[in-house]
């Protein structure tokens, strides 16, 4: 009997994709126009634009921006834009929306970028399981790229998976 165990998970040649290394690597900032209102409510132009002359853009540096509004106010559109405006230089990125929504955004616009050719008739397994919950928009997402190409994919972890998807075999047509 030999001593050596075999992993078959290893040898079976298939490919694990988790999706959390899709998250955003770099941090987010939140931007809340909430800080620059009038009583809480109304944003008056002139002391927007000075309270921006005065703002520390260094705080924003190499970092994804969440632009959002948690107050109840309306906001006029050009506000967002200023905002953009002041901080495109500094900024590795500048989304409108609060964190969440901005970590979700960039998630599926980092899955969006996959390459499907490096999977091409390959299997597949995106996996289930992680420190962070996966929006059903990234696995919806990852399915629609991969499935064209691969000749197959799962759900979950290599020695427990969930099939999604198989290609048919050119006998099967």
């Amino acid at each position: 009997m030999s001593d050596l165990f075999k992993n078959k998970v290893a040898e079976s040649g298939i490919l694990t994709i988790d999706l959390e290394n899709y998250f955003p690597a770099q941090p987010i900032a939140v931007f809340d126009l909430k800080e620059y209102l009038f009583m809480g409510l109304i944003l008056k132009e002139k002391d927007f634009r000075e309270a921006l002359k005065t703002l520390d853009i260094s705080a924003y540096n190499n970092k994804i921006v969440a632009i959002t509004c948690t107050a109840d106010a309306i906001i006029p559109m050009w506000a967002y834009m200023l905002v953009a405006t002041l901080l495109q230089p500094v900024a590795a990125a500048i989304i409108f929306g609060n964190e969440e929504e901005v970590k979700k955004k960039v998630l599926l616009q980092n899955i969006s970028h996959i390459d499907a050719r490096e999977y091409a008739d390959k299997r597949v397994v995106i996996k289930g399981c992680g420190e962070q919950p996966i929006p059903e928009e990234a696995y919806v997402q990852i399915t629609a790229i991969l499935r064209p190409v691969v000749k197959s994919i799962m759900y979950g972890e290599p020695c427990s998976t969930v099939p999604v998807f198989k290609k048919a075999k050119e006998s099967d047509i």
